[in-house]
């Protein structure tokens, strides 16, 4: 069982912790680390997306953040981005490159296979400068099925558009926008 941190708004652990299942059940605000992965290629900045396994309990088969994930009870931001790309892509690092974008805060509730399903997240956003071909990344299968790189101005377009399926917020690629000053 995957326990959380219960978290305040700015996602300060309250000392209480909630099983992951229960947090999503019940809509209880906990913490999440998300990590973007860029990359310049003839002269273009390029966004890594992975395509999340058509298993997980939200938005299975929907093109998504590069690497996220929950943070366990007692864990901090910055050790869990770094858990999380060694388990979901393959990328060994210690977090020194991580580059702190912002916070955002949002809630959600929506069906999947049948149950309610509720986030309620405070996630700190990350970008990494990582140039790899996608067939580079190790990825774990019961999370990824795919990788793709593709042009970021492509991508918010895509995702503004609605021409991928996607579960990406525009504002979390506006923050990435503005704090990496990509135009």
């Amino acid at each position: 069982m995957e326990l959380l941190d219960i978290v305040d708004e700015k996602g300060n652990p309250t000392g209480e912790t909630v099983p992951r299942e229960v947090a999503h059940r019940e809509g209880i605000r906990h913490r999440t680390a998300h990590v973007w992965i860029f990359r310049r290629r003839g002269g273009v900045v390029q966004i890594l997306l992975q395509k999340r396994s058509d298993n997980k309990d939200s938005d299975p088969g929907c093109y998504d953040i590069s690497s996220a994930g929950h943070i366990p009870a007692g864990s901090d931001y910055i050790p869990s981005a770094v858990r999380e790309l060694k388990e979901e892509l393959g990328v060994d690092m210690n977090g020194d490159e991580l580059i702190y974008c912002g916070q955002r805060r949002f809630r959600f509730e929506r069906e999947f296979h049948g149950s309610m399903f509720r986030d309620n997240q405070v996630s700190n956003v990350y970008a990494l400068w990582l140039d790899r071909e996608e067939e580079a990344f190790v990825l774990q299968e019961e999370e990824v099925s795919e990788v793709r790189w593709m042009d970021f101005a492509d991508c918010v377009s895509a995702v503004r558009e609605n021409r991928i399926s996607h579960c990406i917020y525009m504002e979390e690629l506006e923050l990435l926008k503005n704090a990496l000053h990509l135009h």
